[in-house]
């Protein structure tokens, strides 16, 4: 496995039709980029069920239906390894199941989501339940990484944890409103501090049918200081940058991560 790779993120509309350009779009820029790393946004190939405080049965087999579909197009992006998650029904639950996919190696399942809030807009435990309280480290074609499903951001015990785990890449696909971009972004400088990891975001963007604004702004944030190397914008909803794991590597000997506990 190479030290130096390129890490992609981006910002996708919440609406299916404009999600198709959008998706055309990222793939051309992860081949000419050749990134390795791609990151989607949480639950993406679906509008969000969670707006409704009232949990619909059909709109959610429909939502588990479109990620099924849509990850046969994952080999779009040739040898990069995908990150994301995905509404699943297992063992007669309902989850938001995080998962690492590569060519070569298939999909591969992290854990699923465990910090689940319910408030107007985002009535996640309304619609499913919480997985298992583990957050183990998936081992990628591409580097270490380590999963925090948008919420799961906030309980910094885990990137903590990721960072004993020699996680070299956070990931955080995300669902996150534009009002609380700024708060975000703090959490995830944080979030990589604290592990020792490169902190990858990815999110969904634009204002959808009812009128709410999603927050955009997928970002990449160096493992030591929590520097952001950058963002995506409206503008710009691709980004592509190249990163050094060994940074990560590197960081995890250094204040505060070499502090024992």
């Amino acid at each position: 496995m190479k030290n130096r790779i390129t890490a992609t993120v981006c910002e996708l509309p919440n609406e299916p039709e404009p999600f198709e350009a959008a998706w055309q779009g990222l793939v051309s820029h992860v081949v000419e980029h050749r990134s390795d790393v791609v990151v989607l946004p949480e639950m993406p190939f679906a509008p969000w069920l969670a707006a409704s405080a009232t949990f619909d049965p059909a709109a959610w087999e429909i939502a588990v239906a479109l990620h099924d579909r849509w990850l046969l197009r994952l080999p779009e992006f040739g040898e990069a390894t995908v990150a994301g998650s995905r509404p699943v029904t297992a063992d007669g639950k309902r989850l938001n199941e995080a998962f690492a996919w590569h060519a070569k190696k298939g999909y591969q399942k992290a854990h699923c989501k465990y910090y689940l809030p319910d408030e107007p807009d985002f009535w996640e435990a309304t619609w499913y339940q919480r997985g298992g309280k583990r957050f183990d480290a998936v081992k990628t074609e591409h580097g270490t990484i380590g999963f925090v499903v948008c919420t799961e951001l906030w309980f910094t015990e885990h990137a903590r944890a990721y960072g004993r785990q020699g996680v070299q890449m956070l990931v955080c696909p995300r669902s996150t409103e534009a009002s609380t971009t700024e708060k975000w972004i703090m959490g995830g400088r944080a979030a990589a501090v604290m592990s020792g990891s490169f902190c990858l975001s990815s999110n969904r963007s634009g204002v959808d049918h009812s009128g709410h604004p999603w927050g955009g702004h997928g970002w990449i944030i160096e493992p030591d200081q929590g520097t952001i190397l950058g963002t995506t914008s409206a503008e710009r909803p691709f980004l592509t940058l190249e990163i050094d794991l060994s940074e990560a590597d590197q960081a995890k000997s250094r204040y505060p991560r070499y502090v024992a506990e």
